[in-house]
């Protein structure tokens, strides 16, 4: 079974990912994976810190020649910057030099310091941080290459910054891709993309930040991944869990969620009609998923982020030793990091997917996986 997990710091030596389950002969490259984290540094509105935040990458273990061995996969994300912070974050015994007792509005760093009793915000922000996602991203790599062996595609695109919203209008597709990581806010409507730039550069004049939402979509799943029997076996609760653990997300919406709440049922739900041999639907309000399970019809989710919580003009804060009235102090300076989002969405959607996957089909090979596949598809065919 598809399983990972991720550690490291924000300002640690590195981030390390080791994901467990995959199956052996499946390619996974160095080059692909440095991809899939140069994409989660894109966006306008960014700060200095994504120029300096180069991930330099080694594969430790699980991989042969390009290809998967069937063995735990490890790979490091080496931090650049570690030389700067070797004293201030050293596991060695001794002392902080600079400790942050002032926690920001908005992070994890306050409730983070009383749960774990510690006056020192920077026990809490360097794994609370963003920087974690990168970790993530390899992981997601490996799942995008397990949904790629049955055909399957993850896209995502920007729908909204600020109040700009791009226009409704047709799905893109896994060719858009490069296209839509090429604009500076990854829009796939071009007549969204200048009023959303206008939003990031109004707040960065007012010293402020934006959130915004985005939309991932996934083409060609079969139908019936995930289950209706069971609550956490259903594929929309799964993917909601998921998106809401990416840092800074406050809101999951499956297909047409917020709209379809504001219909009558005669118009929010997908007819069933059978042509050519198969059954298919005309429309796709429910984003791919009935019952907790996919329909074989494009997946389609939307998550929604807050803006970024470390500010130009600091927020009020108290210092936790002193208690005394302080402004909280700045870690990094982005205006907005939504196009980066969508990146570390499509990572976690494919982590789910690509899980569900393995848990349908099963198979230690990249061969039997595709047999499996091939065999069920098979089985649809005469039902």
């Amino acid at each position: 079974m598809f399983r990972y997990l991720t550690a490291g710091e924000s300002h640690g030596p590195g981030l390390v990912a080791v994901v467990e389950g995959l199956p052996s002969g499946m390619p996974f490259l160095a080059e692909g994976v440095s991809t899939e984290l140069a994409r989660r540094r894109l966006g306008y509105g960014r700060g200095n810190r994504m120029k300096l935040e180069q991930d330099r990458l080694e594969i430790m273990a699980g991989v042969r020649h390009g290809v998967t061995i069937g063995s735990p996969v490890a790979v490091i994300v080496h931090n650049t910057e570690w030389p700067k912070w070797e004293e201030e974050m050293s596991p060695a015994p001794g002392e902080p030099l600079r400790p942050m007792t002032t926690p920001r509005p908005g992070h994890a760093d306050l409730v983070g310091m009383q749960k774990y009793d510690v006056h020192d915000a920077r026990n809490i922000l360097e794994r609370a941080s963003a920087r974690e996602t990168a970790a993530r991203t390899i992981v997601g790599y490996a799942a995008k290459q397990v949904l790629a062996e049955i055909g399957a595609g993850v896209i995502s695109h920007v729908v909204a910054i600020g109040a700009a919203e791009a226009k409704a209008g047709a799905l893109p597709t896994v060719a858009d891709l490069e296209a839509i990581d090429a604009s500076p806010v990854r829009a796939f409507d071009r007549s969204s993309q200048e009023s959303m730039i206008a939003e990031i550069e109004s707040a960065k004049e007012a010293r402020d930040t934006l959130g915004g939402v985005v939309e991932v979509i996934v083409h060609g799943l079969p139908p019936g991944l995930g289950s209706h029997v069971h609550s956490d076996r259903r594929l929309d609760a799964r993917l909601a869990e998921a998106l809401m653990g990416i840092q800074a997300m406050k809101a999951v919406e499956i297909g047409d969620g917020l709209q379809s709440a504001r219909r009558r049922g005669s118009e929010a739900h997908d007819e069933i009609f059978y042509e050519d041999g198969r059954f298919v639907r005309n429309s796709d309000r429910a984003g791919g998923i009935e019952g907790g399970m996919t329909t074989g019809q494009p997946l389609r989710v939307r998550v929604a982020m807050k803006p970024i919580s470390t500010v130009m003009r600091p927020l009020k804060t108290v210092d936790v030793v002193s208690k005394e009235p302080e402004v909280a102090f700045k870690e990094r300076s982005d205006v907005c990091a939504v196009p980066a989002a969508g990146v570390v969405a499509e990572q976690m959607v494919a982590i789910v997917l690509a899980q569900e996957v393995q848990r349908m089909f099963g198979g230690d090979t990249v061969g039997d996986l595709r047999t499996n596949v091939a065999a069920y598809l098979e089985r649809l065919k005469a039902f």
